[in-house]
């Protein structure tokens, strides 16, 4: 891992895996489609992803609500599910909605009570990303919603990283970039930025010849980069 030259100023997350858990929408689909509700899951993340960079290499772009709604739509069929419409609906309404993981309102609530500023940088589109961070509880904690959909280029185009900068008014270097995602995390590094792979499934390190500048398990590892700061002290002098 990398050594911190400086205290980061700021910090961004990763939207979809990071602070919303992307497999949360496994519980309705296996009440919708039984003993399949985990691989439509898997498959249907993998999907997404994949087509986010495909369209990115060709030059090309959809909003990731559309990217999404397709990945879903191939992977109950590639996994020969009796999907009808209503159901595919239901799944991408519970999209909008997917559960936060339990520590992230704890540490983003720490972040403001120690005057962090901080944001997401997404590929989810703005209105996505407005209702995911109204329904997990974090408004008021998310300084800046920064979404590809400004410059139509999903992640790991420099294009999609340079949005934190920007929009920050800080160099790379000055901003913490958070992902569960490895190659995303990678992505950040290559682009300057400080950052943290939250590894929380023990994936091994993607072999890209870089490591991001630190790996932990949980969001809660955000704060060793943010030390708080220590009240004054009450004491009277004797």
């Amino acid at each position: 891992m990398q050594k911190i030259a400086a205290p980061p100023r700021a910090v961004l997350f990763d939207a979809y895996g990071t602070l919303f858990d992307v497999y949360s929408v496994g519980l309705l689909a296996e009440q919708l489609f039984p003993g399949a509700g985990e691989r439509l899951g898997v498959l249907w993340r993998d999907k997404q992803i994949e087509y986010t960079r495909l369209l990115t290499l060709a030059g090309r772009y959809k909003p990731f609500w559309d990217v999404t709604q397709a990945a879903l739509h191939y992977s109950v069929q590639k996994l020969g599910l009796p999907s009808t419409p209503g159901a595919e609906e239901q799944l991408m309404n519970q999209y909008r909605h997917l559960s936060a993981f339990p520590e992230n309102l704890e540490v983003l609530k720490d972040l403001k009570s120690r005057g962090v500023q901080a944001g997401i940088l997404s590929n989810g589109d703005p209105q996505m990303l407005a209702v995911a961070v109204k329904s997990a509880g974090f408004g008021g904690l998310l300084q800046h919603q920064l979404s590809v959909h400004a410059v139509r280029r999903f992640k790991n185009d420099p294009a999609a990283y340079a949005l934190g900068p920007q929009a920050l008014g800080l160099a790379a270097r000055d901003i913490l970039f958070v992902s569960s995602n490895c190659w995303d995390a990678i992505g950040a590094t290559w682009c300057g930025y400080s950052t943290l792979w939250v590894n929380r499934t023990g994936a091994p390190l993607d072999q890209l010849d870089t490591e991001p500048t630190r790996i932990g398990t949980s969001l809660r590892e955000v704060l060793e980069f943010f030390p708080a700061l220590n009240p004054p002290s009450t004491r009277v002098p004797s």
